[in-house]
Formats: structure tokens, C-alpha cells, sequence
């Protein structure tokens, strides 16, 4: 159920964020975010929206599901991923959606295998765990490099993450255009009015784009689906890093506490959140959510998914 006193959607929602950012009607919201993360190199003045589902090269092949999947007016390839949950092949899995959009620029008779720019994005609700220890990353840009000249080798792959876990500005510390966007990511379902800080025509849309009561009952539906399967991830893996905490200690405890405490966290945790996922997954395959969602939303195989 959406909660009382919630004005606008979470965009962190599998069907908030596709609101935002996924129709071609919102494509201008689409464009601002993109170009904000660009900085200006490449320049995005137009998108096209393309099938976000991709299939291999045969019937056996797996498939991918994109967030949002569009092109450029230069012809560059763009694929942007909302994340909730980590996995442990979380970068293999970005990795593997990118060879889509390259494989799909293979011309017949005879190409010289000139490729557009493809752009992989991660919005993270996470942190990876290199950066469990820090808050202070917050953008990931990886190519190709030379190993030993430690130049880029080839430019035109790029893997851009954002970690929105470790963002903590207020508004009023927000000095740039994408920093009051992650803001909104992080913050708009909290909100109860646009603030003067976020002005101009593109926050003004963001803001009536989100606003719940202006839904259709059918979207309204949807997204309090969308909106509870969030909750219940999220209130998942809360718990089960609460109760991997716990274990970790004890473990840690019994086996020396100078050793015994980081190791018996990772231990717990790691118990205690594939437990939460599991019966996480179960509740939301009881609502009828799709196991492709299920297996995004929780890091779950769609394997194990399939036998709950």
C-alpha cells in the first residue's frame, strides 16, 4: 500500500524509475540526467527509445532486460540500469549487456567493424564491496587501458557507476546539475513539495511526472506493486545485515575478537542476507511478480527462483 503522506513516487522503484526516465515522453528528464553525467563530453541533444529487451544469438541464448535502452542522435548506444541489490557478478552482468549493443551494429556484406560509442550506466543503490570501507566513491568511469602506459586503449566502451549509497549532501551542499539529480533519486519520495533549490523546466516536469495523485488508477496499481516489492528487498537485506551483525559477533567472539569479528561478520552477513532474499523472493513470487524482477531485485538465480 502507498503510505499515507507520500506525495511522489520512489524513482528507486522498478516502475518509478522507468517512469522518470523510460517513455519517450519524459526523454528531456532522460537527456538532463545524462548530459549532467557527461559533463558535456559526449553532448546527448537527442534519444531514441529502443526495445530494452535483447535476445541472443539463438533460442538457447539468454536473454537481457534494460531499464532503458536508447541511441543517440550521433549513434551512440546507451543502456542505464537501476540496482537495488548487489550481486556477486554484478560487474560480469554489466559487462554481459554491453556486448548487446555492439553485436547489434554488425552490418552485412562488407563492414569495416567501425563501432559507435556504447555507454553502460549503473545507478547502485548499494556500494561496492571495495568501497564498503569508504564513503567518500560515489562515480566509477572504467575503459580499456594500457596496462603498462596506464592510457585509455579504447574509448569507445564505457562502464559509468553510480553508487548512491555513499551520497549524503543536503540540497542547500548540492553545487552541481547531477548532484541535485541523485539527490531527487535518493530523496523525491520524501518530499512533499519541489523545493526552490530545484527550479527550472526539467525539475518542474520531474516533480509532475512523479506526483502520485496525478496517476491513473492503473499506474497507481503498478506502482504500489512496484513499491512494495522495493520495501520488502529493502527491509530484507536490513535485516539480514542486522542479524549477520549479530551472528558475526558471536562467531567473532568464540574465535577471538581481533580475528574472529570481521570474519564472522562477512560469515553472518552473508548467511543472513541469501536467507532474506529467499524468503523475500517467495513473498513477491506470491504477488505475481515476474521471476526476471524477482531475480534482479533480490541477486537471486533464476534458477533458484523458479524451484520457490
Amino acid at each position: 500500500m502507498i503510505h499515507t503522506g507520500e506525495r511522489y513516487i520512489n524513482p528507486l522503484t522498478d516502475f518509478g524509475f522507468k517512469r522518470i526516465f523510460g517513455i519517450p515522453f519524459n526523454k528531456d528528464l532522460l537527456m538532463s540526467f545524462l548530459n549532467a553525467l557527461f559533463n558535456g563530453d559526449p553532448v546527448v541533444s537527442d534519444i531514441t527509445y529502443k526495445n530494452s529487451e535483447k535476445f541472443g544469438t539463438n533460442e538457447e541464448a539468454r536473454r537481457a532486460v534494460f531499464d532503458v535502452y536508447c541511441t543517440t542522435d550521433t549513434g551512440a548506444r546507451i543502456i542505464v540500469e537501476m540496482q537495488n541489490v548487489y550481486q556477486d557478478f554484478y560487474k560480469d552482468r554489466s559487462i554481459y549487456y554491453s556486448t548487446f549493443p555492439i553485436a547489434e551494429q554488425a552490418q552485412r556484406g562488407n563492414w569495416n567493424y567501425e563501432l559507435h560509442d556504447v555507454y553502460t550506466i549503473g545507478i547502485l543503490n548499494f556500494t561496492f564491496p571495495e568501497d564498503k570501507h569508504s564513503d567518500s566513491n560515489i562515480f566509477r568511469e572504467v575503459k580499456l587501458m594500457d596496462t603498462d602506459s596506464h592510457e585509455i586503449f579504447y574509448d569507445k566502451l564505457t562502464y559509468i557507476y553510480v553508487e548512491l549509497a555513499n551520497f549524503h549532501k543536503t540540497l542547500e551542499e548540492c553545487d552541481s546539475l547531477l548532484e541535485k539529480w541523485i539527490y531527487c533519486l535518493r530523496n523525491l519520495q520524501n518530499l512533499m513539495s519541489r523545493p526552490l533549490a530545484l527550479q527550472g523546466r526539467v525539475f518542474e516536469k520531474l516533480f509532475k511526472t512523479a506526483e502520485i495523485a496525478k496517476m491513473t488508477t492503473e499506474d497507481r496499481r503498478a506502482y504500489e506493486l512496484s513499491a512494495n516489492a522495493y520495501r520488502d528487498i529493502k527491509n530484507g537485506m536490513d535485516a539480514a545485515k542486522r542479524e549477520g551483525m549479530d551472528k558475526g559477533i558471536a562467531i567473532g567472539t568464540e574465535k577471538g575478537i581481533a580475528i574472529g569479528t570481521e570474519k564472522g561478520i562477512a560469515i553472518g552477513t552473508e548467511k543472513g542476507a541469501r536467507a532474506k532474499a529467499l524468503e523475500v523472493a517467495r513473498k513477491m513470487k506470491a504477488r505475481g511478480l515476474e521471476d526476471g524482477m524477482i531475480s534482479e531485485m533480490t541477486g537471486l538465480s533464476a534458477e533458484v527462483i523458479k524451484k520457490l
